[in-house]
């Protein structure tokens, strides 16, 4: 077999890191009386990629929002690069650079064409001059087989489409983490595919990614580390090898079933 190179290798060696690029402290969220998050620790080394699976409202998009800094958390600690983001007073504008985001609903700005979707955060956020701001967006939007649709609007892009648009627009902002939540739900099942691909690309490059998914089978080829939550709390974590093929919660083995049941996965 050929020697592992690049980011393979990288990925390979993420368990003898030293220093997580992002990390979960006792991280706890409520919404009212409602506890989302729980006591979530968490830590996330650089080029891995962790997905996080679990019912409806187990808590995997309050993570996520919590983890950028969108959702301010109620106790805990979330360390970027070994630094306290959460603590109260920081300005967290800096940190969402440096974390991008990718929703379920594309977000895109309508009025606007794919490139100055693209553009807009580099050229706005990041002070990029308008001719670099559109190279960046023609290198971005190649990169995802979209340079045809450079000039058309969002409502005139099927949903992968918009999907890989808005992956696009986060990436223009040079992130280091990439956070994805949810990001096939919103399409219809023969657009999932292209979508996917985009981020088996972004692994490939060793993206450093949270992923928030429905999509077992996927998670099961994609992730480093697989995270299952329940009532907000990581019930268990483990390889996807170990998580799918031998669950030791039976929490995780009831929800995994009724997956299988359902024929997605």
């Amino acid at each position: 077999l050929p020697p592992e190179s690049g980011a393979a290798a990288h990925r390979s060696n993420i368990g003898f890191m030293t220093t997580p690029k992002l990390s979960l402290r006792a991280v706890r969220k409520s919404f009212g009386t409602n506890t989302v998050l729980d006591g979530i620790d968490l830590d996330v080394a650089p080029g891995e990629v962790i997905t996080l699976i679990g019912a409806s409202g187990s808590g995997k998009s309050t993570l996520l929002r919590c983890s950028n800094l969108l959702e301010p958390i109620d106790d805990g600690a979330i360390l970027f690069d070994g630094d306290d983001i959460a603590e109260p007073g920081l300005d967290a504008d800096p940190i969402r650079r440096r974390i991008g985001m990718v929703f379920q609903s594309f977000n895109l700005f309508p009025h606007m064409s794919v490139t100055k979707n693209v553009a807009i955060g580099p050229r706005k956020v990041l002070g990029v001059d308008k001719a670099t701001a559109n190279a960046i967006a023609v290198e971005l939007l190649a990169r995802f087989g979209l340079t045809d649709r450079a000039d058309a609007y969002p409502d005139q892009l099927s949903g992968g489409q918009q999907q890989r648009v808005a992956i696009a627009r986060s990436l223009a902002m040079g992130p280091e983490v990439m956070l994805l939540d949810e990001i096939t739900s919103a399409l219809d099942p023969e657009l999932v595919g292209e979508v996917l691909d985009v981020v088996r690309g972004l692994k490939a490059d060793g993206m450093t990614m949270l992923f928030a998914t429905h999509e077992m089978a996927f998670a099961r080829e994609i992730s480093d580390r697989v995270c299952f939550l329940h009532r907000g709390r990581i019930l268990e974590q483990g390889s996807p090898e170990q998580i799918f093929g031998d669950p030791q919660e039976q929490r995780t083995r009831e929800f995994l079933q009724r997956v299988i049941d359902a024929g997605r996965l």
